[in-house]
């Protein structure tokens, strides 16, 4: 794509890291950004040779401290359902993805950062990081699906309370929550850990890979039933090269080569 102003990619090995690079203003999302990360993730996801994502912010304080306020004060009722559209389409595309995308979350995580994080198929926080959804603060409320990404993490009566009170809370207490699937201590650890996991989802068959994504989707997904897609999924498995050769190395007692066909 076009040369890129907000965010910096790294590829290594075919595990693409995207790094919002916003660090002066604490990597706030703002419209420049967020068409850059649709055309990145939609770049990412064709590319054959890339096999998992990671997505941070730039710097030791923030992840994505949240949404550009100068854009947001400019919001009324009618730009503003476009505005909360266009983001949810983003994280929709990015929650989407056949390949695996994690957030290694560094500070803070606000609004629409922590929006950001939970579109996420993991997320991985060091020890100083913060997550929250303070909109309430500003006289909003989420708009880039955290009323609902948050309920499906932590459960009904946890989201109510974060949204309602605006609070934040620690990489600690994420964890227990179940927000966040690691807490390390710091950046270098919390990318080591990011590429630890998905090297290993590199050894397994891509396309299986990318159904359970879906199926689990599913799970969220108003008027689909999850268990039709898990058998017409695991259906499309069974016909594929893969399929053959994962059971086929399993008897042979050898490693299998996958090949995404």
């Amino acid at each position: 794509m076009d040369q890129l102003e907000t965010l910096a990619l790294q590829n290594s090995d075919g595990i693409l890291t995207i790094t919002i690079n916003r660090e002066s203003a604490l990597n706030a999302l703002n419209q420049k950004t967020l068409n850059e990360l649709k055309g990145t993730f939609e770049e990412a996801i064709d590319n054959v040779d890339i096999s998992g994502i990671i997505l941070t912010g730039a710097g030791e304080k923030a992840f994505v401290a949240g949404a550009d306020i100068t854009e947001l004060a400019n919001l009324n009722e009618v730009n503003g359902r476009n505005f909360s559209e266009k983001g949810q389409e983003i994280f929709d595309l990015i929650e989407g993805s056949a390949k695996p995308v994690i957030a290694a979350v560094n500070g803070f995580a606000l609004g629409g950062g922590c929006e950001l994080a939970m579109a996420c198929h993991m997320r991985i926080a060091t020890a100083n990081a913060k997550f929250g959804q303070p909109e309430v603060n500003l006289g909003a409320i989420p708009g880039y699906g955290g009323t609902q990404r948050l309920t499906h993490l932590v459960g009904k009566g946890k989201a109510i309370e974060l949204m309602l009170t605006g609070d934040m809370i620690d990489a600690e207490e994420a964890l227990s929550l179940g927000l966040v699937n690691y807490k390390v201590d710091t950046k270098e650890e919390m990318l080591s850990k990011a590429e630890e996991i998905l090297a290993k989802i590199t050894t397994k068959a891509p396309l299986a890979v990318g159904m359970v994504i879906d199926c689990v989707k599913a799970v969220f997904t108003t008027g689909e039933n999850g268990y039709q897609t898990e058998a017409n999924s695991f259906s499309r498995c069974c016909g594929t090269e893969d399929f053959k050769e994962g059971t086929l190395a399993f008897l042979e007692k050898r490693k299998p080569n996958f090949k995404g066909e």
